[in-house]
Formats: structure tokens, C-alpha cells, sequence
């Protein structure tokens, strides 16, 4: 994991046939952008009671040991990994612990696993409009038992390389550290949280959200906050959590894509220094099917929505962003790579300006958070010397006296 890169994919939209046969076909594509692990939507049969739409959600579970026929067969998605692996990819499923569907094989064999509401009957998640969903309850030590065996299923019979893990913190963390020692016994697994904590990391899980990160990148965006923000982020991230921890970062997700907006609608001019910030800060970067492709729609949650691909400049940056982070190891994940030091600037509320370095190399990153030009001069001289900007590769000697230019959300980056 030490230089990698996360892809999303949502088997339903990823194709016209919407199948893992269609998504095996792709992963020669994916392999040439640089993709290293390739995180699956939920693959399981999805429940028919109060489903939402015509074809429910994928976070709707109705068997955890089956695959959803719409995607096809089992041996299909065994074919799909077994691909993977042939080119060098690694493949995580999406496991949703914390809830089932209504009519999950469950419900009728172990109702004494569910939470119950105050009038005694199944509930969903109370606080949101989860309707389609019901809660299990942790509390239950055969349950814990199940999902575990559940999981460790689809790891020894057909290979899978580990989970990102559904609302990871509406279930009890000791769970997931269980898990994961059972996991270890079959092989080395990685295990993305969705959720945003620091004991996350300690036993259970390799990675968690940055979701502060994407608010603060957010409201930079939207004129709200300026880069102040992205200090608090990355000061907590370094002071807070552990540098062997990795924390996901990226412009788009599924619920992000389908529920907020589009990247273009939520970043605008943004989007393009977002997403090269994404890739050399610290944190593990991911991308969503369909970014490759710069589309620009909102999928549909519930139904088929097929992406159309295309040729796009957004494509091309994500293959050279992908090509920067396995080239210079300052940029890699974790302990691999080398912290953020801060190169303080002369206007330091709109651009944000850091070195990161080892013996060997030194990645120095400058962005103009903001909708004018802006010409900036650099306190210290950590980033003096020769480099060489990476997209337009221009030499170029950084002493005292340099100063830089940088159009309305522009951005550099100088590597040496």
C-alpha cells in the first residue's frame, strides 16, 4: 500500500450491462491509470421489502454469503478478482455491518440479533431516512460470530483483499479489531473505515475518511473559508493521528456524487487543484468511477444509470497525478512517505504552500486557494534550490528573491 491508489466502483453504473463480466473487461483500462485497489460497491442481493426505487440500494443487504444476479454469477465475480490480481490490482468489498435489509435471510432465522424501537418492532436508523434498512444489535455474541464467519467467507473462497467498511463507527470497535486478527489468519488484508476517528486505526482499520479534509476543500470552494481551514486539517492530522495511519482523500463518492453533487457542481474552478491536493498532501488517494471520464452527471442511486465514458482532460490529470505519486516517495502513503512542512508565504490566507521530502527527493506544493491571481514571495528557504515544475517541466531556481504568479486557483508543483 505504500504508493497506492483507491478506485470506487459501482458495478450497476460502471457499464451498460452493469455486470462484473463488462467491469473484468475494464480492468486493463484501470490498470493502465494506475489503480491499485479497486473498492466494490456492495455485490450482495439487495432486499425487495421497502426497497427504494425499482432496484433498491446496495446498502441494503439480503444475504451476505450471495452475490446480486444483476451483477451476475459467483463464479463470475471470482473470475473478476482472479483478473485483478493477474494485473496486479488488489480487489475490497464494501461490507455493510451495521444493518440488513428487511427481509435479510436473518430476520426470520436470528430476529433476536435486530435492535428493537420502543414499541418493540425492527427499526431503522432513527435518525435518518434510512427506511429500507434495519439495525442489528452488536450486543448479540452469535452475531458477531456470523459476520465474522460472513467475512471471512468471500476472503478465503474467492480471494478478496480485504473491506471498506460501511458506517464503521455505528459498530462497536471491538468488533472490528476481532475481525480483523480473523482476517490476518487467512492473509494479509487492508481495511478502509468509513468513518473519521483516530482509534479506528489503532488495531482494526489502515484507513479512515478525511471527511474534514473534503468539507474544509468544500467551503474553500464555496468562498466560505479560506486556507486557514486546510491548517486545522492537517494540523490535527499530524498531531492527532498517528503518522502510520492513512486517511482517504478524494472530490467525489458515491453518496457525495448521487446526494450533494457532481464534483464539478461542488468545486467549480476548484476542482482541478482539489483534486492534485488530493494526491501529494498526506492521506490516500481515491477516485470514483466516472471521474476518469469528467461526467458530469449524478447517478442514479436507485436504478440503472450507466456511465457514459469519454476522453477527458480529468482523465489525463489523474494518470499523471497517479504517475507523480509513485515516482517521488516523499508523496507515498503513510510512513513511507515524509510528512508536510509548511513554507510559510506572503499571503497565506489564499495559498497554501508546503515541502515534502526524504534524502533521495522533495515534492514543493503551491496552490492558490482562491478566485484571483495571486503573487506570492516565501519566508525560510527549506524550498530553495533547483526544480523542476512537474506538468509544464520547466527548470526552475528557488532562492530568496523568487516569486510566483499563480492564476485563480492555480497550482505548481516542483519536484527535484
Amino acid at each position: 500500500m505504500k504508493d497506492a491508489v483507491i478506485y470506487q466502483l459501482n458495478t450497476r453504473q460502471f457499464s451498460a450491462e452493469g455486470t462484473f463480466n463488462a467491469a473484468k473487461a475494464e480492468l486493463p483500462r484501470l490498470q493502465a491509470l494506475g489503480v491499485d485497489v479497486i473498492w466494490l460497491m456492495p455485490i450482495h442481493p439487495i432486499g425487495e421489502i421497502n426497497r427504494k426505487g425499482s432496484l433498491g440500494s446496495p446498502y441494503a443487504v439480503k444475504d451476505y454469503r450471495a452475490v446480486n444476479p444483476e451483477f451476475g454469477t459467483k463464479e463470475d465475480f471470482s473470475a473478476f478478482v482472479a483478473e485483478a490480481h493477474r494485473l496486479g490490482m488488489y480487489v475490497i468489498l464494501d461490507w455493510v455491518a451495521n444493518h440488513t435489509a428487511w427481509d435479510n435471510v436473518l430476520v426470520s432465522q436470528h430476529p433476536e440479533w435486530y435492535l428493537r424501537d420502543w414499541k418493540g418492532d425492527f427499526r431503522p436508523t432513527p435518525w435518518w431516512d434510512w427506511s429500507d434498512i434495519i439495525e442489528l444489535d452488536y450486543s448479540q455474541p452469535a452475531l458477531r460470530q456470523y459476520m465474522a464467519s460472513a467475512m471471512r467467507y468471500w476472503v478465503e473462497e474467492f480471494g478478496v483483499d480485504g473491506y471498506r467498511a460501511d458506517v464503521a463507527g455505528f459498530v462497536p470497535l471491538d468488533f472490528w479489531v476481532a475481525v480483523r486478527q480473523e482476517l490476518e489468519q487467512v492473509k494479509p488484508v487492508f481495511m478502509l473505515a468509513e468513518f473519521e476517528g483516530r482509534d479506528f486505526h489503532a488495531e482494526a482499520f489502515d484507513a479512515t475518511y478525511g471527511w474534514t479534509w473534503g468539507s474544509a476543500m468544500h467551503d474553500i470552494a464555496l468562498g466560505k473559508k479560506d486556507t486557514h481551514q486546510l491548517y486545522v486539517y492537517y494540523s490535527w492530522n499530524e498531531r492527532y493521528y498517528p503518522q502510520q495511519v492513512m486517511r482517504l482523500l478524494g472530490v467525489s463518492n458515491h453518496d457525495a456524487n448521487s446526494w450533494e453533487g457532481t464534483e464539478f457542481e461542488r468545486f467549480g474552478a476548484m476542482l482541478p487543484a482539489a483534486m492534485v491536493l488530493s494526491f501529494v498532501s498526506e492521506g490516500i488517494p481515491m477516485i470514483y468511477n466516472g471521474q476518469e471520464a469528467g461526467y458530469d452527471k449524478r447517478l442514479a442511486f436507485f436504478e440503472r444509470d450507466p456511465i457514459v465514458w469519454q476522453p477527458h482532460e480529468n482523465g489525463e490529470l489523474y494518470k499523471q497525478l497517479i504517475q507523480l505519486k509513485k515516482s517521488y516517495s516523499p508523496l507515498w502513503n503513510s510512513t513511507w512517505g515524509a510528512r508536510m512542512i509548511p513554507v510559510h508565504n506572503s499571503a497565506e490566507r489564499k495559498v497554501l504552500s508546503f515541502v515534502r521530502q526524504n534524502q533521495e527527493q522533495a515534492v514543493f506544493a503551491v496552490f492558490n486557494f482562491s478566485a484571483e491571481p495571486q503573487e506570492v514571495s516565501f519566508d525560510l528557504h527549506l524550498h530553495h534550490g533547483n526544480f523542476t515544475e512537474y506538468f509544464t517541466q520547466q527548470a526552475i531556481t528557488f532562492s530568496a528573491e523568487t516569486t510566483l504568479v499563480l492564476p485563480a486557483w492555480g497550482y505548481q508543483i516542483f519536484v527535484r
